[in-house]
């Protein structure tokens, strides 16, 4: 049944000092800017600078007297304000464009005090553009104008600022504890300031340089480290910024030394910054919503029905209970955060709407308790919750029944009969016991003990997950942490059917913590080299099933999200490259009918090859390994041919040599490749050992000679007795012994001659039989005989018919 989005009414307002003048400010001015403090107790307006007055209003709920400012027209009013939650008393901290900090206190006396007032920027012509007050401290961003070397050029304007940060701690009953300045950032580009509980959001404005205007960062103070994102390259790069101990970064050196931030990339088109506990939201001039994690990964929340028509229209972001809510102008629209889904959308009384902060925990009243889990929006109607409201009449089913209907669905989607199972049918088939056994236990049919036996290891797993998870909300040992965070994601992950959600979830950590995913494989595939740059693997034949298995047809995965082998190969190809090929051997001799590698489908080699890109553009180490591990004729062809034309004469022999005796044909056409190459050539003279013994065994000498006059060079000329200066040597008979005698003497029968060539291998030292003579009468005779008599030589070779 489906949820309903509900308005409930918190308070009219009646109940806050200064009530009339609140609603005033809330009805009146729209781009008044409201804050509340985190007990829910005070609400501030500040109004921009050439307001009418009052420029500054802190109403408090239940007793208290409210505080109200104006400046005259000649005088600044304050850049921003901020409610600080300390112990004995409220803090209200006034910052002026010129540095001027003043630091007001309530539950001192009567009304509010000036508690201390200070400078941020003792330099002359120093100001401030930006400020922020997270737990603790007082962080702005100040523009410095041009020194003593003269004026500042364009390029040098664009970084003439800087982020300061101090310490601000109470002090005593009616005192402050302002620390000492400390640079963050040198030489920056103008940013605003963000903050959340936990982290400080540094973006950029409308005055930041086009060229980094796609740039933003995130400071985690608690953890000390600074987090530079680019979200529309999908870039992020960690590194540490810690005061306490000296940590300060010049911004154009950071920016250096991390690859790829300053690719051309067009300024990010913000309408509104939103801090929550999830991130950075952003809202474009498209209705999209966006959002950046802490750790600098970024990723689209959902699109709104309306988009912002201007930068002028008002707009307010908020999350609750895994929901986005967005009021835009009078509309309010709820997302689910994780599909980006519709849920709810409503007309508003009026466009003059903000959304407030939930109270931090511990500090709430009765009545925030009530209203947690939703977020307060606040109007001068009054202050409302928003939420879900679930109908009472909403009956869930027994957990045994969800059992049996879950198991349905699982089984179902792994059958391969037609006929649809049924709750009633796994309830009574002794074939289907997990959810039978599962079913036993709800039911409380097993002993305490026996469960407690049974469940002791997933007991102990799900304990230290969640000790796991607890130390990364800490902060402690944060990179340690996502590490084996994602290794138990990966395994589990590698439990299921991978397919959808599952495919992209496993391509995501891939994305995020790929050494740590790879880790994960290594483990659950049980990866060990051998010695020999060959991989072993004692993993069951159904974890190689998921992970060779390929997209089954009608089910591709969206752009971008890659099947388990593929993911698998590239993150080999950023890590370890040349464990690729070995880890595509390996793939080949597990797979089996329909996985992938056995299967009608690519074989992997080619599925490997499609990671490493298009032909003319894969690395050719990569591509020469995967074609000769591939143990398919026409991939080994291709390479040995593509190792001829780059003359690696000796890994072309090798690659030959390697073949099993099993694959005769194979090793009898490389040996018939590198042949003409011999013939056409001398400069695969020197490995000619290696080619005698590819020589197939049972090539006769005579069938050689005809093979080598096929790939002679056609004469155009009668030969000379030595070559010309300069020009390739010819193939000589010397050359042609040590492969004929190879031919010779393998399946050579002992008796007479059997071929005509076969007097050349004979011991040169040893003459050779005396031929029969042959008269003049005899050769007219038979006009077919020939003789040839080389100089020095008297060699006949007869025609015996």
């Amino acid at each position: 049944m489906k949820r309903a989005g509900t308005l409930r009414l918190l308070s009219d307002l009646s109940n806050f000092s200064g009530a009339a003048r609140l609603r005033e400010l809330l009805a009146g001015d729209p781009a008044v800017r409201v804050r509340c403090s985190p007990d829910g107790r005070h609400l501030l307006l500040l109004r921009p600078p050439g307001s009418p007055a009052p420029q500054l209003l802190v109403a408090v709920r239940g007793p208290g007297a409210e505080l109200e400012s104006a400046w005259p027209p000649g005088q600044p009013s304050p850049l921003d304000a901020f409610l600080l939650p300390w112990p004995a008393r409220s803090a209200l901290v006034l910052v002026w464009e010129s540095g001027l900090v003043e630091v007001w206190g309530s539950g001192v006396g009567p009304g509010w005090r000036l508690l201390q007032s200070t400078e941020l920027c003792p330099g002359d012509g120093a100001r401030v553009v930006a400020v922020a007050a997270p737990r603790g401290r007082l962080v702005w961003c100040e523009e410095r104008q041009a020194g003593a070397d003269g004026p500042l050029g364009p390029p040098a304007v664009a970084f003439s600022h800087c982020v300061c940060v101090r310490t601000l701690e109470p002090s005593g009953e009616a005192g402050t504890n302002l620390g000492s300045t400390h640079i963050l950032l040198h030489h920056c580009p103008a940013f605003g300031l963000l903050t959340s509980r936990k982290d400080l959001f540094l973006v950029p404005t409308a005055n930041t340089w086009t060229g980094l205007g796609h740039i933003l960062l995130i400071w985690s103070p608690s953890k000390g480290k600074v987090v530079v994102a680019a979200p529309c390259l999908g870039l992020s790069h960690s590194k540490s910024l810690n005061p306490g101990r000296g940590d300060t970064w010049d911004f154009r050196t950071l920016l250096r030394g991390l690859p790829g931030l300053l690719s051309p990339r067009q300024p990010l088109t913000v309408h509104t910054w939103a801090p929550t506990p999830q991130g950075l939201m952003w809202l474009d001039f498209r209705g999209t919503v966006s959002l950046v994690q802490p750790h600098g990964g970024s990723r689209t929340v959902g699109t709104l029905q309306e988009a912002p028509a201007s930068l002028a229209g008002s707009a307010a972001l908020g999350t609750f209970h895994g929901t986005l809510a967005c009021v835009l102008g009078s509309t309010l629209e709820l997302l689910d955060m994780g599909s980006g889904q519709l849920l709810e959308r409503k007309i508003l009384s009026t466009d003059r709407v903000h959304l407030l902060e939930t109270p931090a925990p511990g500090m709430e009243n009765q009545e925030e308790l009530e209203a947690r889990g939703g977020l307060r929006l606040l109007s001068a109607v009054g202050l409302f919750q928003v939420g879900w409201k679930t109908p009472q009449s909403l009956e869930l089913p027994s957990a045994e029944d969800m059992v049996f209907e879950e198991a349905c669905k699982y089984y179902q989607r792994r059958s391969l009969r037609g006929a649809q199972l049924t709750p009633e049918e796994l309830r009574h088939n002794s074939t289907f016991r997990a959810p039978q056994a599962l079913a036993s236990i709800l039911q409380g049919h097993v002993s305490p003990s026996a469960l407690l036996t049974t469940l002791r290891a997933e007991l102990r797993d799900y304990r230290g997950l969640e000790q796991l998870k607890a130390q990364l909300v800490a902060g402690d040992e944060e990179e340690a942490g996502w590490t084996e965070l994602a290794e138990h994601e990966v395994a589990r992950l590698l439990r299921t059917e991978l397919i959808g959600d599952q495919l992209a979830q496993l391509n995501t950590i891939f994305q995020a913590l790929p050494t740590a995913a790879w880790g994960a494989i290594l483990r659950v595939l049980q990866l060990q080299p051998d010695g020999n740059g060959h991989l072993r693997s004692h993993a069951p034949p159904d974890v190689w099933k998921k992970v060779l298995g390929a997209t089954a047809a009608g089910k591709e995965p969206p752009n971008g999200i890659l099947p388990p082998f593929e993911l698998l190969c590239q993150c080999l190809c950023q890590l370890e490259p040349q464990w690729l090929p070995p880890f595509v051997e390996l793939a080949q001799q597990q797979g089996g009918p329909g996985w992938g590698a056995g299967g009608p489908g690519l074989p992997l080699y080619r599925r490997a090859l499609a990671v490493l890109g298009e032909e003319g553009t894969r690395p050719e180490a990569l591509e020469l390994d995967l074609l000769l591990g591939s143990g398919r004729p026409k991939a080994v062809l291709q390479a040995v041919g593509q190792l001829v034309q780059k003359e690696q004469w000796e890994r072309a022999l090798e690659a030959g040599l390697a073949l099993s005796p099993s694959s005769p044909l194979l090793r009898s056409e490389i040996f018939k490749l590198l042949l003409a190459e011999f013939a056409r050539h001398r400069r695969l003279d020197a490995h000619l050992p290696l080619l005698c013994r590819l020589c197939p065994p049972d090539l006769a000498p005579a069938e050689l000679l005809l093979l080598l006059r096929t790939y002679l060079p056609d004469e155009l000329e009668p030969p000379a007795p030595f070559p010309e200066p300069g020009a390739e040597p010819p193939l000589t008979v010397g050359l042609l012994r040590a492969l004929l005698k190879q031919t010779g003497t393998q399946g050579r029968a002992s008796g007479p001659v059997l071929s005509l060539y076969e007097d050349i291998l004979w011991d040169p030292d040893t003459p050779p039989p005396t031929p029969p003579r042959v008269s003049a009468l005899q050769a007219s005779d038979h006009p077919g005989l020939e003789a040839w008599a080389p100089s020095g030589q008297g060699l006949y070779v007869t025609d015996t018919g």
